[in-house]
């Protein structure tokens, strides 16, 4: 519709309940112009300023943006959808992670096929080996991501996990560099960790390695603490001279 934008039609008619004939024929075409927007669900801004936005309430890939009292339909970009609570662009989140329930995402059903992204924005493995990296796509370009050290990328949570929890896949000992021990001694300071006993790994203050039925993970130390070889335990700096000048990769 030439020089009258959808959301400017929806305000004016908002705001005159008595219409003459023109401003009738004027609505019918706006109302023409939503049909084929696919705005006819077109809410009113509550709030006069700020930037506010909200689901539309047939498709999943589009949402109503209110900027200063202004409403404009949007789109997800291609593998995103909204949610209210996305962040990964535009206001959008990742396609499984977002719940549509009957609204409906055509977008999907145009996947990229680009070699690495199936759609313009996704987080992908780099095969059907385990990996500690994967493939961050943003735009239709893919990025290899590494996953936290002693993690393995899981396909059905999107994330990094423990690979004692991917076997089908993955080996934790090959991943870890480390492989638990089938005893403990009784009175050892890893015992007192048990069924999850500790142990440290020579010369990095920063991390340790936790078996966790048979497997071992590796446990980085929070910001801050060091580890303490004599406790197994992570602790502040100062309390820890060995580790004063540990600098953190």
């Amino acid at each position: 519709m030439s020089g009258i934008s959808t959301a400017l039609c929806f305000q004016f008619s908002s705001h005159i309940p008595n219409m003459k004939t023109t401003v009738r024929a004027l609505l019918a075409i706006c109302a023409v112009s939503a049909v084929q927007a696919g705005v006819l669900h077109v809410p009113a801004c509550p709030e006069p300023h700020g930037v506010q936005t909200y689901a539309h309430p047939d498709l999943c890939d589009h949402y109503f943006k209110c900027t200063n009292g202004t409403v404009t339909l949007e789109q997800c970009e291609n593998g995103l959808l909204y949610d209210g609570k996305g962040n990964v662009h535009n206001h959008c989140n990742y396609n499984w992670a977002v719940e549509c329930g009957t609204r409906k995402a055509d977008s999907l059903t145009r996947p990229l096929g680009t070699p690495g992204c199936l759609y313009q924005f996704g987080i992908y493995p780099e095969g059907p080996h385990c990996s500690t990296n994967y493939i961050k796509c943003a735009h239709g370009v893919p990025h290899p991501t590494p996953c936290e050290p002693g993690l393995a990328y899981d396909d059905k949570t999107h994330s990094c996990n423990w690979p004692d929890l991917l076997l089908d896949t993955c080996n934790p000992e090959a991943i870890v560099g480390f492989k638990c021990p089938e005893k403990v001694p009784a009175h050892s300071v890893s015992a007192k960790f048990l069924p999850y006993p500790r142990y440290p790994i020579p010369g990095d203050c920063g991390r340790l390695i936790t078996c966790v039925n048979g497997f071992p993970r590796l446990i980085t130390c929070e910001h801050g603490k060091v580890l303490d070889e004599e406790s197994l335990t992570c602790e502040d700096y100062e309390l820890v001279p060995k580790c004063a000048n540990f600098v953190r990769k």
